[in-house]
């Protein structure tokens, strides 16, 4: 069952704060493209040279955060000459950014959460006034919900800042929409149907994607056809804005007046038992085999 691929690295692992969770989805995508005849190998560019990619063929990226979703890789892959899975070096580093992803899906017109920019000098008060509470504080360039936190008290956005801060020097504070958790995967030119995410926690943080099994999923989500069909076309609107290709995730939220809020925008999604794209690739029909096998048909060089 040969599928023409030639030799293929799945790249997993990377030295990122997210490094379990992809060395997760790479071994599940490796047994994945192996069932189906890929000539695929594990390749962890943590411990092993990136020159050592030049005889592979194509290159599945199943890395998250760091270097490994910010363009870095995918520049390296364009370099070599290698086929890869995923959007572009723009797309990807510009889609690891939180703040200039915001910028550009507000210059086309997308609606988002509103939010403010912090540094050591911010009026913590009157952001916390502005936005009001309860309100997000998290990392810009941080994936996997690491180094989020939830503000639900006056005066405690500062600890809450400084909390972040250590997780990257970009932090923003978002307002806090809090009428339900959805994402949309893309894979190709689709949008495949909404999954509702229903954490057990306050929010649905690193614990609630990774640890818990008390997270609800819904797929599809309980929202109208025609919301359903305005949010997935948005969600496409979103992808296209940053330049992204190949596959990738739009995040979303709803507040309590049922109006929705493009959130971020994930170019590397996990692949993991708890994974959102292979849930809704499965009510789309696409077994994971087959979603793993689409992925790595779709890979290009720049």
């Amino acid at each position: 069952m040969e599928q023409g691929f030639g030799k293929v690295a799945v790249l997993m692992g990377g030295a990122s704060g997210e490094r379990e969770v992809s060395l997760i989805s790479g071994k599940g995508v490796l047994a994945a493209l192996k069932s189906q005849g890929v000539d695929a190998h594990a390749f962890d560019p943590a411990s092993e040279p990136l020159d050592a990619l030049r005889t592979f063929q194509r290159v599945f990226i199943a890395l998250h955060g760091g270097y490994g979703e910010n363009g870095a890789i995918q520049g390296a892959l364009e370099i070599m000459g290698i086929p890869y899975t995923g959007p572009g070096v723009m797309a990807s580093a510009i889609g690891m950014d939180k703040f200039r992803t915001k910028l550009i899906w507000q210059a086309v017109g997308l609606p988002v959460p509103e939010y403010a920019m912090l540094d050591d000098d911010s009026e913590f008060g009157a952001v916390e006034e502005r936005l009001g509470l309860p309100l997000f504080v998290k990392p810009s360039r941080e994936g996997s919900s690491i180094g989020v936190f939830m503000v639900t008290e006056r005066g405690k956005l500062k600890s809450a800042y400084a909390s972040a801060r250590q997780h990257g020097d970009l932090v923003m504070a978002e307002k806090g929409v809090m009428g339900g958790e959805y994402t949309v995967a893309i894979l190709g030119d689709e949008a495949l149907p909404i999954v509702k995410i229903e954490p057990a926690t306050a929010f649905y943080d690193y614990e609630a994607k990774y640890l818990r099994d008390d997270t609800r999923y819904i797929c599809p989500a309980d929202l109208a056809t025609e919301k359903a069909a305005e949010i997935q076309a948005g969600a496409k609107k979103a992808f296209d804005a940053v330049g992204a290709t190949g596959w990738g995730r739009v995040d979303f939220l709803m507040d309590e007046a049922g109006r929705h809020y493009f959130l971020e925008i994930n170019t590397s999604p996990g692949m993991t038992s708890h994974s959102l794209v292979p849930m809704s690739a499965r009510q789309a029909g696409l077994s994971f085999e087959a979603l793993c096998v689409k992925i790595l048909a779709g890979a290009r060089c720049g």
